[in-house]
């Protein structure tokens, strides 16, 4: 398997951590990537309406020609993105080890806004062994 990055986006659909870890995707500006999250926030809440059995959760996997998106909503509506080649089999665990870091590391930081983007070098750190172990 190959994780290719990570997109956290926070409830309002602003990118607030983006992180690129292997070649193969194209490389964006970064006003590129924040339309692009906001384009899958309001995707998300599209699908999240569109069930025909009830409520849903919204899009959990994209699929592409080269590439897949596991998308892991948290209850506080921040979803957190993982790009990753399509026989990726991991990618759910490895959603919710980054989750368990970011609630670790970045939500119990005093020197963190919620909502504005993450700049927390311990996070970064954690996030990078996560990938290591399931790359």
């Amino acid at each position: 398997m190959t994780i290719f990055g990570l997109w956290i986006i926070n409830k309002a659909g602003g990118l607030v951590y983006q992180k690129n870890f292997a070649d193969g995707l194209a490389l964006l500006s970064s006003n590129e990537y924040l339309v692009l999250a906001g384009t899958l926030h309001g995707i998300h809440a599209i699908t999240s309406r569109l069930s025909p059995a009830g409520r849903s959760s919204g899009v959990e996997v994209i699929e592409a020609e080269t590439f897949k998106m596991t998308i892991f909503l948290t209850a506080t509506g921040t979803k957190f993105v993982l790009l990753t080649s399509l026989t990726d089999s991991t990618a759910d665990a490895a959603l919710q080890r980054i989750y368990e870091a970011y609630a670790d590391f970045v939500m119990k930081s005093p020197f963190h806004t919620p909502e504005m983007p993450i700049r927390t070098e311990k996070f970064d750190v954690k996030v990078a062994e996560v990938i290591k172990v399931f790359a």
